[in-house]
C-alpha cells in the first residue's frame, strides 16, 4: 500500500512539473478597423465647400444638439469595435465621410474615447462637398513615421470634366515596433448608376495599386492594409482585376493581396450597407502576403469581421436589420451610420 501511495505521489509531482514546463503561448491582439461615419459634419458653414448640402447644415434648428448626439453615436461605436476580443477599442481606425480635422478632434475628445489618447492623421481633400478621409490611432500603440495624401484625377465619361473627389491617405508607422502601412480610401459613389460610374472606381483602384506597388518596390515584404468604403463589392473589377485581390490565402503570392471579405459576400451573403432591398459589402480591409505568414514573432492578420451589433440596426419596419442611419427625410433619426464598420484582428506572440 505504501508503495502505491509513493508511486502516485511521484506521478502527481511529475504531472505538475510537466504542466508548468509546457506553458501556453500568449499573444498580443489589436484591432484595426474602418468606419464610414455618414456625414460627420460640423455646424459651421465653410464658404469654400458645399457643406450646406450636409444633413446637419440643411436643418433649420437644433444643429448643435444634433451634432452632439451624432458624436455620441459615433464614439459609442468606435469604443465597441473589437472590444469583446481585444479588450480595447481599435488601435487604428480609418474613417471617411468627415468634413474636416475638427470633427475628428471633437470625436477623440468624447468622454468614451478621451482615455484612449487618440492621435489624428488628416488632410483636406478637393472633394466638392468637402468630404475627407482620415485616421485615428492610439498613441500608446501606434506611432506614425510618414503620412501623405494622394490625389485622384478622374473625369466624367460624357462631359470629360474633372470630378473632384477624395484623396487617398497613406500612413506608415510602427505598431508596437512593427512597421505597417495603411491606405485609407473612399472611392467614388455609384451616382448615375453602377455602369456609368464604374470607370471612376477603376481609376481609384489604379491609384491604390500604384501606392501598393511603390511600397512593395521599396520592400517586397511590406505589411500593407488597404481599407475603405470602395463603393464596389469584393467581386467587382476594381477589386478583382485591378487590385487582383484573392479570396484564398494560399493563392496569395509575395506581392499579392488577400481580401477576406469576398467569401463573406459570396458565400455568406453578408454586407455593410443596403440599398433597394439588396446588401452590398462596400466596406473592406485587404492585407498583403507578409501579414498572412505563420511566424507570429511580429504582427500577423488573424481574422476579419463586420461590426454589425444589433444596436446598429433598425429593429422593425421595411428596413429591419439594415444599418440604422443618422439622417433620413431631412431629419436626425438618432441612429449611427448607413454603413456597418469593418475590422481585423492582428496578433503577435508575446516575448518571454
Amino acid at each position: 500500500m505504501k508503495l502505491i501511495k509513493a508511486t502516485l505521489l511521484i506521478f502527481c509531482i511529475l504531472l505538475v512539473q510537466n504542466t508548468f514546463s509546457q506553458e501556453k503561448k500568449r499573444y498580443k491582439i489589436h484591432t484595426i478597423g474602418f468606419y464610414n461615419l455618414e456625414n460627420l459634419f460640423d455646424t459651421i458653414n465653410d464658404p469654400l465647400k458645399l457643406d450646406e448640402r450636409s444633413p446637419i447644415m440643411e436643418m433649420k434648428v437644433n444643429r448643435k444638439d444634433v451634432y452632439t448626439k451624432k458624436l455620441n453615436s459615433m464614439a459609442r461605436v468606435v469604443a465597441d469595435i473589437g472590444a469583446d476580443v481585444a479588450k480595447n477599442s481599435p488601435a487604428i481606425l480609418g474613417v471617411c465621410e468627415i468634413e474636416n480635422r475638427q470633427v475628428l478632434v471633437d470625436l477623440v475628445n468624447h468622454p468614451l474615447l478621451l482615455p484612449k489618447d487618440y492621435g489624428i492623421v488628416h488632410y483636406d481633400s478637393p472633394d466638392a462637398r468637402g468630404i475627407d478621409v482620415g485616421l485615428i490611432y492610439q498613441k500608446a500603440l501606434f506611432r506614425p513615421i510618414n503620412t501623405s495624401k494622394h490625389e485622384l484625377k478622374i473625369f466624367d465619361d460624357i462631359s470629360r470634366k474633372r470630378i473632384f473627389t477624395r484623396d487617398q491617405l497613406l500612413v506608415s508607422g510602427l505598431l508596437d515596433g512593427d512597421l505597417i502601412h495603411i491606405i485609407v480610401n473612399h472611392w467614388s459613389s455609384r451616382s448615375g448608376g453602377e455602369a456609368r460610374s464604374r470607370s471612376k472606381r477603376v481609376g481609384a483602384a489604379k491609384l491604390t495599386k500604384r501606392i501598393i506597388d511603390s511600397l512593395q518596390s521599396d520592400d517586397p515584404y511590406a505589411k500593407i492594409f488597404v481599407m475603405g468604403d470602395l463603393n464596389d463589392n469584393p467581386t467587382n473589377d476594381s477589386v478583382k482585376e485591378v487590385l487582383k485581390a484573392e479570396n484564398k490565402r494560399e493563392k496569395v503570392e509575395l506581392k499579392g493581396i488577400y481580401n477576406p471579405y469576398e467569401n463573406m459576400f459570396k458565400k455568406e451573403g453578408l454586407g455593410t450597407t443596403a440599398w433597394r432591398d439588396a446588401w452590398s459589402l462596400f466596406d473592406q480591409i485587404l492585407v498583403t502576403k507578409p501579414l498572412l505568414e505563420k511566424d507570429f514573432s511580429s504582427y500577423r492578420y488573424y481574422k476579419a469581421n463586420i461590426f454589425n451589433k444589433t444596436y446598429l440596426s433598425n429593429k422593425r419596419g421595411r428596413w429591419k436589420g439594415y444599418p440604422k442611419r443618422s439622417f433620413a427625410d431631412g431629419g436626425f433619426t438618432g441612429g449611427f451610420s448607413d454603413h456597418f464598420p469593418v475590422y481585423v484582428f492582428v496578433v503577435k506572440e508575446e516575448s518571454k
